[in-house]
């Protein structure tokens, strides 16, 4: 069985974990699938939406602790060989030009939480749980879990989470920042599909951009960021999407743009 399940409807494409009965532990084969498919429906004309999920009652529960208790003595270059593709999805996630909309279905935790931040959107189930869980085993974070979590809510937050093994439950998380939408379990499947689906009707070029720029912000100067900003816009303002956009403004009716 695949370790990921990629599907297609209409402008969304969603990616799922697959691996409900290890709780979508991340796995080399795993890591092999998550890349495959990102690249797949990155590269997709048709598709203007990933989302991003968890099959079963997990989001992911992190790296496969049982695979890395197998590492034994070659324990360092299994950690190298197995956090390559890990972060090269992560680095994959945040370039793809396709909003990435994380749907936290369940528990996300150590990798699991990496993977779930490097969304542009994340939507968790009310009954989701965060937690780095890293220091259970005596690791420090991969997956880009120091870089995320030192901007959503600030060093000395992300070093008490890493410290004291905090859980955060989906409400709490949304507070600190971490989750910008909290969905009632029962209705998540049809409001993550729903929100992907209306974000999938949007200028998807415009939002590539728009991604791009708050990348470079995080790491670039303002008048750096101001040039960046100027040449996107003008960019932008060659496609059809806003040509569309401006049509519908001046004649009061919905814009339909079509991703081009």
């Amino acid at each position: 069985m695949s370790t990921v399940i990629v599907e297609r409807q209409g402008g969304v494409g969603t990616i799922r974990m697959n691996r409900p009965d290890r709780m979508n532990a991340y796995d080399f084969e795993m890591g092999k699938e998550l890349l495959d498919a990102v690249s797949r429906l990155g590269a997709d004309p048709g598709v203007r939406c990933i989302l991003f999920t968890g099959s079963g009652k997990a989001f992911s529960a992190g790296g496969d602790v049982a695979l890395m208790g197998s590492f034994r003595e070659e324990a360092a270059a299994g950690f190298l060989d197995l956090t390559v593709r890990l972060h090269a999805l992560v680095a994959s996630l945040r370039r793809c030009p396709k909003p990435v909309l994380s749907a936290v279905n369940g528990v996300a935790a150590g990798a699991g939480l990496s993977m779930a931040l490097a969304g542009d959107f994340v939507v968790a189930a009310a009954s989701a749980r965060f937690t780095l869980a890293y220091q259970n085993i005596g690791l420090s974070p991969d997956g880009g879990a120091t870089f995320f979590l030192a901007r959503a809510i600030g060093t000395h937050r992300a070093m008490e989470l890493t410290l004291t093994g905090r859980t955060l439950a989906a409400e709490e998380a949304a507070a600190w920042g971490l989750v910008q939408r909290v969905l009632p379990d029962e209705a998540f499947e049809s409001g993550t599909a729903e929100l992907a689906e209306r974000i999938a009707a949007g200028p998807t070029l415009a939002y590539a951009k728009a991604k791009e720029l708050y990348n470079r912000a995080l790491c670039q100067p303002l008048e750096a960021q101001l040039e960046d900003e100027r040449q996107r816009i003008s960019a932008s303002a060659r496609t059809g999407d806003f040509r569309e956009g401006v049509r519908a403004f001046l004649e009061k009716r919905p814009p339909v743009f079509r991703g081009e």
